[in-house]
């Protein structure tokens, strides 16, 4: 399975085809195609902490939120620290990091079983991880890098939900969503270390091209760690593009040499 692209007008984003089967969310991650920002920032930056034009991004914004239904107060944004630290968010939490000043710090990961309460994660190379529990219901979104991937965030979700909402992983579906790939994704020896401590089967996440370089696999390494906790493979919901290689649809802070806008994962429980 994979996402699906769509369009309205010159606006590009993506769904999860499973997750919209289920009439319990309004989700999508956008790409940089329909927005309003200049250059570097070209054209939908959703990312506040850019040296974008505010009017800019918050025009994006509302053509992202427009086109997938989500209303622009009820978003609530991360504070992304490439960490393992998750947060509950709820309807007091709603407009917390654009439309007022917010007391989430620190937190890679946003959980919810609340309606109406929309978590907004932010990429620009790294994983976007996308998680929906059918049965309680409850959702989340976390954001993975090398870092988050080696901490194990999204492992961490799961088993935040199985403790504190009773979720049984077989009734989570998952998205991993567009991300810089194997292909792309050149790491040297201390990145490598980290995942050869991490993961077991560190051998099969990357490919050594010598001198201390390495080929590394970020999606297999977080839909490897979700099947360790219970995720099944029919569940997992993976997006074929490589950010870095579709560099014309999505951001990469990589081929855009670190100077470059955010995409962002959105998702609420209707």
């Amino acid at each position: 399975m994979d996402f699906e692209m769509r369009q309205k007008e010159v606006l590009k984003y993506l769904v999860i085809p499973s997750f919209e089967k289920t009439g319990l969310v309004r989700h999508g991650f956008s790409t940089r195609i329909g927005g309003v920002s200049d250059k570097p920032y070209d054209y939908l930056n959703l990312g506040l902490k850019k040296a974008d034009n505010l009017e800019n991004v918050l025009e994006n914004y509302r053509i992202m939120c427009d086109a997938i239904d989500i209303d622009l107060y009820s978003l609530v944004l991360s504070d992304q620290v490439h960490g393992d630290e998750i947060y509950e968010a709820g309807v007091v939490d709603r407009g917390k990091g654009i439309w007022k000043a917010s007391d989430i710090f620190r937190k890679d990961a946003l959980i919810t079983k609340q309606k109406k309460v929309a978590l907004v994660t932010f990429y620009a190379d790294c994983v976007p991880l996308f998680f929906l529990d059918v049965e309680t219901p409850a959702i989340a979104l976390a954001h993975a890098g090398w870092r988050g991937t080696v901490k194990k965030i999204g492992q961490k979700t799961v088993a935040w939900m199985m403790k504190n909402y009773g979720s049984d992983p077989g009734n989570i579906l998952v998205g991993i969503g567009p991300c810089i790939k194997k292909c792309c994704y050149e790491v040297d020896e201390p990145v490598a270390s980290e995942f050869k401590k991490a993961f077991a089967y560190f051998e099969e996440l990357m490919v050594d091209k010598g001198e201390g370089h390495f080929m590394l696999d970020l999606v297999m390494a977080n839909s490897r760690q979700l099947e360790e906790i219970g995720i099944k493979p029919q569940n997992m919901t993976i997006s074929h593009y490589c950010t870095c290689c579709s560099n014309d649809i999505f951001f990469s802070y990589r081929a855009d040499g670190g100077k470059t806008g955010s995409m962002a994962a959105f998702i609420e429980l209707v």
